[in-house]
């Protein structure tokens, strides 16, 4: 039996005068891909922060696990990859990890195993212990995927993961998110990359501060009579305007 994992329900968020969330409504069920896409400045980090309580809501709910937001107990479910990235650069990737392992609760003796999956996953093993202040930027975002993976999180929320990543290796990475998935996890995505939207159980296109369409890609380029999700958003963004 499926469950909502998110439930965001009429989410209103403002800065000052600015109302950047005008009306946010968006599940994500277990063992569901969904995608949050839209244009830069869309609100889709704002959408992640309110939604794992990081910023406070002005209106509306939002829930994980059925629980309302924020709740501390709840994070160590949750694996979340941020756009910017919160590494130690003094540290090499492999005492990131550890670090981050540990703060997971991460048994001592499955540590290792964890650290080696994840730095396969996002083609970090031969450059683990070399110090992050001398990453790219790519990597240090390879870096910051792999610490949201630990643990096997029942949910990941991942806020522009392959963002300076090669195609080869970001379609390993929707391998892995696919097999998150297959197992009954549930992911939460934000991208601008129009042909990632095409990989995820749902797409939600964000613009105006509201969601102005949410369902499986298919259904949506059905309906807005469009080959991409792509042309899907140029013509919702025609309607919306």
């Amino acid at each position: 039996m499926t469950a909502a994992i998110i439930n965001l329900q009429h989410l209103v968020k403002r800065f000052g005068k600015q109302t950047v969330l005008k009306d946010i409504n968006l599940t994500v069920m277990s063992g569901e891909i969904v995608g949050l896409i839209g244009p830069s400045g869309a609100g889709k980090s704002t959408v992640i922060k309110t939604a794992l309580g990081m910023e406070v809501t002005d209106g509306g709910t939002a829930e994980i696990f059925g629980e309302t937001m924020p709740n501390r107990q709840l994070l160590a479910r949750i694996g979340y990859m941020a756009q910017t990235d919160a590494l130690y650069d003094s540290l090499s990737a492999r005492e990131n990890l550890k670090f981050y392992a540990q703060m997971k609760g991460i048994a001592k003796g499955e540590i290792k195993a964890a650290i080696d999956h994840v730095a396969q996953v996002v083609d970090l093993t031969a450059d683990l212990d070399k110090r992050v202040s001398g990453y790219s930027g790519g990597m240090m975002r390879r870096l910051s995927l792999a610490i949201a993976l630990l643990g096997n999180p029942e949910l990941l929320i991942l806020d522009e993961p392959t963002v300076g990543i090669d195609p080869a290796l970001r379609r390993q990475i929707w391998k892995e998110l696919n097999a998150i998935r297959d197992e009954g996890r549930s992911i939460l995505i934000t991208t601008h990359v129009m042909d990632e939207a095409e990989l995820v159980d749902k797409v939600a296109l964000l613009l105006g501060g509201e969601v102005i369409a949410f369902d499986e890609p298919v259904v949506l380029k059905t309906q807005y009579k469009a080959d991409s999700i792509e042309d899907v958003f140029l013509k919702a963004e025609g309607e919306f305007e």
